[in-house]
């Protein structure tokens, strides 16, 4: 997109933004999909995937919502230092997501903690999460990844011992198999080890953005086949494929810890971006 963009083009891009993230899995994701249907071999799991490989195909056809949890809206957003919007970026994020709401529909899902009242609209304190990045340029580039309560609610944090590095790879297989099939798997999983207690939980995040085709390393291989030989399987009804991906992502920490977070995403693994400006 052009460097120069007015409020109302930019809350409109959010929009459509958003309502891509809500209806059109990455290809990546459905790639994923597509090839564990194709190898499992328990016949229950074998239908649920071709059920979730249907659901994604009338979401994108008939631009609705491929699940009823539409999530709360976390947005990563990398901000060029040279990039001048010339107006409250924050502020045009928060009114795109009111509208959004109404017009895609989304679920109203976003709470006061405490009162549990419901603001109808998706933002609140604190809501839509948006986290910052700022790099060289003129741009910048907004990820929407919509984030669901059933898998939120199963993903961990545990501040270990830095003795303690070799039972990371448990760590993770004790939260899957706590989680069961309540988070819709197969999932995704992101892993932040290091930084301190809050960088590592948004690193597990960051990570569920990485492209599932991704080259895995050692310990990402080394999780994943773990975490699969569990059986637990497609919405926890068993089978071969528990997990389609894992990644993990490190930061340097204090050298007296080392903390690790676990991020579990259903199958909906939904994500999308934008880029505005870079153009001279």
């Amino acid at each position: 997109m052009p460097s120069k963009i007015s409020r109302e083009t930019f809350i409109q891009s959010i929009v459509d933004l958003l309502r891509k993230a809500e209806t059109e899995l990455p290809e990546d994701v459905v790639d994923a999909l597509r090839k564990a249907e194709t190898a499992e071999e328990n016949d229950v799991a074998k239908s649920q995937l071709q059920t979730i490989l249907k659901n994604i195909e009338i979401a994108k056809k008939h631009g609705v919502p491929m699940c009823q949890d539409t999530g709360i809206m976390i947005f990563f957003a990398e901000i060029g230092s040279e990039f001048q919007p010339g107006f409250d970026i924050e502020a045009a994020i928060q009114e795109a997501v009111i509208l959004a709401t109404a017009k895609i529909p989304l679920r109203p899902n976003a709470v006061d903690p405490l009162s549990r009242k419901n603001s109808g609209n998706n933002t609140g304190a604190g809501i839509p999460d948006i986290h910052w990045k700022l790099v060289p340029g003129k741009h910048l580039k907004i990820t929407v990844a919509p984030k669901g309560a059933g898998s939120e609610n199963m993903s961990s944090l545990r501040m270990f011992n830095p003795t303690e590095i070799g039972n990371i790879k448990n760590f993770v297989l004790e939260t899957v198999v706590n989680a069961g099939g309540m988070p819709c798997p197969p999932l995704t999983i992101g892993v932040g080890i290091g930084g301190s207690f809050d960088a590592a939980a948004r690193l597990a995040k960051e990570a569920l953005l990485e492209p599932l085709d991704t080259q895995m390393d050692v310990l990402e291989k080394e999780i994943l086949e773990a975490v699969n030989a569990l059986g637990i399987g497609c919405m926890g009804l068993g089978g071969s494929t528990t997990a389609l991906s894992v990644h993990v992502k490190t930061a340097y920490c204090h050298t007296a810890s080392l903390p690790v977070a676990v991020n579990i995403q259903c199958w909906a693994n939904r994500h999308a971006s934008i880029v505005f400006g870079g153009e001279e």
